[in-house]
C-alpha cells in the first residue's frame, strides 16, 4: 500500500512538474510577446522607467537612422544596435531636429586611428570647429592637439582616456555654459559669452572608423503649464460639450466635442507631458500653434491607439504622435489605460514627436504660408489646445511642461 501510494505521488509530482514547466514556458512567451510586441527598437536600447519620467527621449532607436540626415556622402549604418561609418566624404550625420539646452548622453567606440567628433547646436556644414558649432572630440593625443574630452579650438579636456572600447560622454549644455563628462569623470567646463541658441546634434566622420550607441537627450528648461490643482491658464472653449476637471493631480477631460485652451502663445517650443487613455481607441489630440480662440485651428498631434489587424507598424487614423492629415506615426509606442509620455518639438516648418521615449513623427511644413495652419505654414505664435473629440472622450494629462526654444544666433 505504501509503495503504491509513493508510485502514485511520484507519477502526479512528475506531471505537476510537467504542467508548472508548460506553463513557465507560456508565461515566459507572453511575457517576450509584450516586450517585443511593439516591434520598436531592441529592448536593451529602451529608456528606464525613471528616465522617461525625468524627461529622457531616444535620439536613436538602436535598429534605424529615423530621424537623422546625412550632410556628405559616406554610408552611415546601423551594425548590431549601434551607429557606424568607416569611410566616405568627412561631414556630419545629424539629427533632423534642433535643441538648445539639453543633457546629452551617448556611447562611442572608435579606433585607434579615428579622429572624429561630437557636434552641439550644430549647423549640417558648419563653417569651422569654432563658427556655428561647438565640437567634442573623439581623437586620441597622437592623431589631434585636441584630444577625446576636449571642444576642438576652445578649450583642452583634462580626462582624454581612449582605448578603442566603449566610452560614455555626458553633456549638459544651458546657454553658453557647457559641462562635460567622459566615462563618469568631469573632463571639461566651458562658457561661450556668444552661445548658439540651437542647432543639430552631429555625429561626425573624419578619417577612420567611429560607432555610437544609446544616444538619449533632455531637454532643459521646461516649466509647468498645468499646476495640477486647478485650470488656471487654461480656457474652455465655451457652448461645447467637453467638461475639464483635476483629479488627483491629473487633468481629466471627458466628453466631447469641446477644447481646453492656454491662455499664452508658444511659437518654437517643446512640450512634454504624460497622457493615459482610459478607453479602447479613443480619439483626440494637443493642438498648437493654434489661432487664438478659435476652435481647434492648429496644428494636431494626434492621440490615438489603433492600430491595423494588431500590427504596431500600423497605426489606424493617423496614430498617437502623428500630425493628422499630414504624417501618421511611424508605429503605436503607447497603450490604452497605461500612462504613456508624449515630447513635441515644434522648431520653424519641422516639428518631431517622441511617444515612449521613441520619435514616431518626423514632418516638414513645406506648404505656402498662412494664417491657419489646417489651411498653410503657420509659423506665428499660437495656444496649444487639448482636445475633446466626441461623447466617449474620456483622457486624462499630468505633468504637462513647456518651453521657448532660443533663436539659433548666426555664425560669427
Amino acid at each position: 500500500m505504501r509503495v503504491g501510494l509513493v508510485l502514485r505521488a511520484r507519477r502526479h509530482s512528475g506531471w505537476l512538474l510537467v504542467v508548472l514547466v508548460l506553463c513557465a514556458l507560456v508565461a515566459f512567451a507572453r511575457a517576450e510577446e509584450t516586450l517585443t510586441s511593439t516591434d520598436g527598437p531592441p529592448i536593451e536600447n529602451r529608456l528606464t522607467t525613471e528616465e522617461l519620467a525625468a524627461g529622457w527621449i531616444q535620439l536613436f532607436d538602436g535598429g534605424s537612422l529615423y530621424g537623422w540626415r546625412a550632410a556628405s556622402d559616406a554610408p552611415w549604418r546601423v551594425v548590431e544596435g549601434a551607429i557606424m561609418v568607416d569611410q566616405g566624404e568627412p561631414g556630419l550625420l545629424h539629427t533632423t531636429t534642433q535643441f538648445a539646452d539639453f543633457e546629452l548622453k551617448l556611447d562611442f567606440q572608435a579606433d585607434a586611428e579615428t579622429n572624429s567628433g561630437i557636434f552641439l547646436r550644430t549647423s549640417p556644414r558648419p563653417n569651422s570647429p569654432t563658427d556655428g558649432c561647438y565640437e567634442l572630440n573623439i581623437a586620441r593625443p597622437e592623431v589631434s592637439p585636441f584630444p577625446t574630452g576636449s571642444f576642438v579650438g576652445r578649450k583642452m579636456g583634462s580626462n582624454n582616456n581612449f582605448d578603442g572600447q566603449w566610452h560614455q560622454y555626458h553633456v549638459r549644455a544651458v546657454g553658453g555654459q557647457f559641462r562635460v563628462y567622459l566615462d563618469g569623470e568631469l573632463s571639461l567646463e566651458y562658457e561661450d559669452p556668444r552661445p548658439l541658441g540651437r542647432g543639430f546634434i552631429g555625429l561626425q566622420l573624419n578619417e577612420g572608423r567611429v560607432a555610437f550607441r544609446n544616444i538619449k537627450l533632455k531637454p532643459l528648461g521646461t516649466e509647468s503649464i498645468f499646476n495640477g490643482r486647478d485650470l488656471a491658464g487654461w480656457k474652455i472653449f465655451p457652448d461645447k460639450q467637453s467638461e475639464f476637471s483635476v483629479v488627483d493631480g491629473a487633468l481629466r477631460m471627458v466628453g466631447g466635442p469641446g477644447q481646453l485652451e492656454t491662455e499664452r502663445q508658444w511659437g518654437d517650443f517643446i512640450l512634454q507631458t504624460e497622457i493615459r487613455v482610459d478607453g479602447d481607441e479613443l480619439n483626440s489630440g494637443i493642438f498648437f500653434r493654434s489661432m487664438p480662440g478659435e476652435y481647434q485651428m492648429g496644428y494636431e498631434s494626434q492621440i490615438h491607439n489603433g492600430m491595423v489587424d494588431g500590427d504596431r507598424n500600423r497605426p489606424s487614423n493617423f496614430g498617437t504622435g502623428g500630425i493628422f492629415r499630414r504624417q501618421p506615426a511611424r508605429l503605436i509606442m503607447a497603450r490604452d489605460r497605461e500612462w504613456f509620455h508624449k515630447t513635441i518639438v515644434c522648431e520653424g516648418n519641422h516639428m518631431a514627436v517622441w511617444v515612449s521615449g521613441v520619435q514616431v513623427c518626423d514632418w516638414t511644413d513645406r506648404r505656402d504660408a498662412n494664417e491657419n495652419p489646417r489651411k498653410g505654414l503657420r509659423l506665428e505664435k499660437g495656444t496649444i489646445i487639448l482636445q475633446g473629440h466626441d461623447p466617449t472622450t474620456d483622457l486624462r494629462f499630468r505633468e504637462i511642461r513647456a518651453v521657448e526654444l532660443a533663436p539659433r544666433r548666426a555664425s560669427r
